[in-house]
């Protein structure tokens, strides 16, 4: 059983918590999963196998032929264009031309890392199960205050906020407060990722997942380190950041019987 918490901090029922929620915590498996989402992102990196190689340049070698051969003619012996007329064009074909292909291009890999479907799934409800376990979330860094009961459950009524101070009034009533101001904290990256977006380096704060979205997650995204989702599209990454299980989740009674 949980406790459910209205928008001005005071219990007001309890709920039974789904069997998901006793799934034993594998962060081997929950770090396989985030890897795996993090990695089929990323775009194939590398050339493509026919440029330069678009042409109708070819190499007339063989001193039988009559036609094309650039044998005894005083120009270099490279793959040429075939401009029509028997006549013989720029080189291409080969690197160190104008239009030539590239000489060493990195090779096409695809990055994407593969996962079962049921070790996903597994992962999943491990990384929904973490968000019960206060160990866990204290691991991850954040700071929960005289929270003792976990996971926290909030009334509905948190769905239809649709201003930023609202959502943060509500969720400083529960005694989120700490970890809200946590989460507006930032340094600067080293390196020259300063200059390619990545300049700050942020703190990732609680996640409210809902039922129904009817504004609450246009209303969070405005709160540094703060972000909402619907249980249909609860995923890994989002209970596991970094793949680190264990995010300060706050539960609506809706989306706990979502989930069950």
């Amino acid at each position: 059983m949980a406790s459910i918490y209205a928008l001005n901090g005071k219990i007001q029922g309890t709920i039974k918590l789904p069997d998901v929620f006793k799934t034993p915590y594998r962060p081997d498996l929950i770090q396989r999963a985030v890897v795996s989402a993090q990695a089929s992102r990323r775009q194939a990196y590398g050339t493509d196998p026919y440029a330069g190689l678009r042409t109708s340049a070819d190499y007339y070698a063989n001193r039988k032929h009559t036609y094309r051969i650039t044998i005894n003619r005083g120009i270099s012996r490279l793959p040429r264009e075939k401009p029509g007329g028997g006549s013989l064009g720029r080189p291409k074909r080969v690197p160190n031309v104008v239009g030539g292909r590239s000489a060493h291009a990195p090779r096409n890999k695809d990055y994407t890392n593969k996962i079962n479907n049921k070790e996903y799934a597994l992962a999943l409800k491990s990384a929904i199960a973490a968000t019960a376990l206060k160990d866990v979330i204290e691991a991850r860094g954040h700071k929960i205050g005289a929270i003792k009961e976990f996971p926290i459950v909030v009334d509905d009524s948190i769905e239809s906020l649709k201003k930023a101070k609202e959502v943060r009034i509500a969720l400083e009533s529960i005694g989120l407060a700490d970890d809200l101001e946590r989460g507006m904290e930032k340094s600067v990256n080293a390196g020259k990722g300063k200059s390619r977006g990545r300049k700050y380096d942020k703190r990732t704060s609680v996640l409210i997942v809902v039922g129904e979205d009817k504004g609450v997650s246009k209303a969070a995204r405005n709160i540094p380190g703060v972000d909402a989702a619907t249980a249909k599209e609860l995923d890994v990454e989002m209970l596991a950041p970094g793949t680190h299980a264990g995010r300060l989740t706050v539960w609506t009674k809706s989306a706990i019987q979502a989930i069950a």
